[in-house]
């Protein structure tokens, strides 16, 4: 049987409250050539029902696991499609065309990296802005040393040159996965569209802080050390600029 275009695959851990919506934005796409997978935790909160009740799940499973990255390999090795997309509960696709949009891109110029723009809601699915970090109109390894400029759900790569994700890193290693992967690409292609809506949630200081020191550990890693303290110390500069002024 031949592959499907495309592989969604979302991580669940008790996500009964938010994991509706991202079910409902699969089931509303008017293009059909993809599976569906959902990788659970081991849920006690009826995630796992709801998942099974959806007409656009093709697959769940449910089992412990070490943590967000080690179910996001789970999927990975299950996936069959040709191009990856990672939606996390909570999250949805931006619109009913938008999985027809990308397979657009995908059949004009057959990259290994297909993205696009975030845009981020409140848990209404109320529109709150753009994302603050735009992706840019050309994406490159470069791209990522002024940060994450594309969202990882709006990063869609080719299965083919996907490795694992690291399980070293705790928070950010969907950053390093998202290097490697464009490391990997020979051909990265714009949709310029909005292709996710991310739902907006506040994130604990303690793991934001750690999440920030382990990017920077990344940065340093794929970039340099003293490049990327001097780049730091920009941003720390234009933050604090920024605040004085009025226009953070």
């Amino acid at each position: 049987m031949e592959s499907p275009l495309f592989s969604i695959i979302t991580i669940t851990f008790n996500a009964a409250a938010t994991l509706p919506a991202t079910l409902k934005s699969v089931e509303q796409q008017s293009f059909a050539d993809y599976e569906y997978l959902v990788v659970d935790g081991a849920s006690t909160d009826g995630t796992v029902a709801i998942a099974r009740a959806s007409s656009a799940v093709t697959s769940v499973t449910s089992e412990p696991d070490r943590g967000l990255y080690d179910a996001m390999n789970k999927g990975l090795r299950r996936a069959t499609g040709r191009y990856l997309i990672f939606l996390n509960a909570g999250d949805a696709l931006h619109a009913p065309d938008t999985l027809q949009k990308i397979a657009r891109s995908v059949e004009e110029t057959h990259p290994d990296i297909v993205y696009g723009e975030t845009a981020l809601v409140d848990a209404q699915r109320t529109f709150i802005a753009m994302r603050r970090l735009q992706a840019p109109d050309v994406l490159s390894v470069k791209s990522f040393r002024m940060g994450m400029l594309v969202c990882h759900q709006a990063f869609v790569v080719r299965r083919a040159i996907a490795p694992e994700y690291d399980l070293h890193y705790r928070f950010s290693a969907d950053y390093d996965w998202c290097i490697r992967c464009m490391q990997a690409a020979k051909t990265i292609t714009n949709t310029h569209e909005i292709l996710i809506d991310y739902l907006n949630e506040g994130v604990t200081t303690a793991n934001r802080k750690a999440s920030l020191r382990e990017r920077y550990a990344i940065m340093c890693r794929y970039y340099g050390t003293l490049p990327t303290f001097l780049r730091h110390l920009w941003f720390a500069v234009r933050f604090t600029f920024a605040r004085l002024t009025g226009r953070e």
